[in-house]
């Protein structure tokens, strides 16, 4: 059973760099044919997908989001991570980490960032 935890800071200035990590367990993030997405739900508003980072590293990100979004992984760790620059109040939402296997998908609990000064 795969398992996602989300973890980073709550608060986020406006102008600065938001990162996240995702911890994997329960399996390797270079299994073939998983990807790993970051999925974000701002408040009252429905999911925005953000960017995926594949089992053999390759990203994808959204078109709206890629100029300020980075997905990485250390792979000694079995972690993905999240950058997110240049971050305004409109980038405040729940932040998911999301695994996409050949079977079925796993969701992490999510992790609340607020930008604010």
């Amino acid at each position: 059973q795969v398992q996602l935890q989300e973890s980073g800071p709550g608060l986020v200035k406006p102008s600065q760099t938001l990162s996240l990590t995702c911890t994997v367990s329960g399996g390797s993030i270079t299994t073939t044919n998983y990807a790993w997405s970051w999925i974000r739900q701002p408040p009252g508003k429905g999911l925005e997908w953000m960017g995926v980072i594949a089992y053999d590293g390759s990203t994808y990100y959204s078109p709206s989001l890629k100029s300020r979004t980075s997905i990485s992984r250390d792979t000694s760790k079995n972690q993905i991570s999240l950058q997110l620059s240049s971050v305004t109040p409109e980038d405040t939402a729940v932040y998911y980490c999301k695994a996409d296997g050949p079977r079925r998908s796993y969701w992490g609990q999510g992790t609340q960032v607020i930008v604010s000064s």
